[in-house]
């Protein structure tokens, strides 16, 4: 298996642009948030808490990136420096932090707190191996939201580790990240369902 990136073709480009785009965190967190949301208070008040957990985790960020992408600090969302991302952590941290202190404060659900509890712990993972190698962000929120969502709702959300592949393949296919950062991604995302098991 190879580590080296390589220059896509203009085609696998076209696709794996569309795919990346699509299937960029804060869609994914968007959709996968109100799933947990609704699935931990079992009712349609859920929907309201997991677009708070979506506006903490995927939102914020991506506006940060965004206009931190305007001032000319890097280029475009993907960020492909390492040595510029740990303010993005950051912020990432800082955001789930408040978020999850309103939901604490608001009574919300047990289970969309662990969830934001999750992802805040993935981040400082993410973050910690961020300083010596790029590993890829896409791919653990695309895991980390089908492992949760197999968790609040049903085994057979696993299935859905399919597009989490596909996400991995279009950052390969992007040469944004190597075969094993997206598969070190994956795994770290998976392992953020551990923290249903404190619940």
């Amino acid at each position: 298996m190879s580590d080296t990136l390589t220059e896509p073709d203009s085609r696998t480009t076209a696709t794996a642009r569309t795919v990346t785009d699509i299937l960029q965190p804060r869609n994914v967190l968007l959709a996968g948030m109100l799933g947990i949301g609704l699935a931990a208070a079992g009712e349609w008040t859920g929907l309201l808490w997991g677009l708070l957990g979506a506006l903490c985790a995927g939102l914020i960020p991506a506006g940060y990136i965004e206009w931190e992408r305007k001032r000319g600090t890097w280029g475009d969302r993907h960020v492909v420096d390492r040595t510029k991302r740990a303010p993005i952590f950051f912020v990432i941290l800082g955001s789930i932090g408040a978020g999850s202190l309103v939901m604490v404060f608001g009574h919300a659900p047990t289970g969309i707190l662990a969830a934001m509890l999750a992802l805040w712990v993935m981040t400082i993972f993410l973050l910690a191996v961020n300083t010596v190698w790029k590993i890829s962000v896409d791919s653990a929120v695309a895991s980390a939201v089908v492992a949760l969502l197999a968790v609040v709702h049903s085994p057979w959300w696993l299935l859905a580790y399919a597009i989490t592949a596909v996400v991995c393949w279009s950052r390969v296919a992007l040469s944004y990240h190597t075969v094993m950062q997206t598969v070190a991604g994956g795994a770290l995302g998976a392992a953020t369902s551990a923290a249903f098991l404190f619940v």
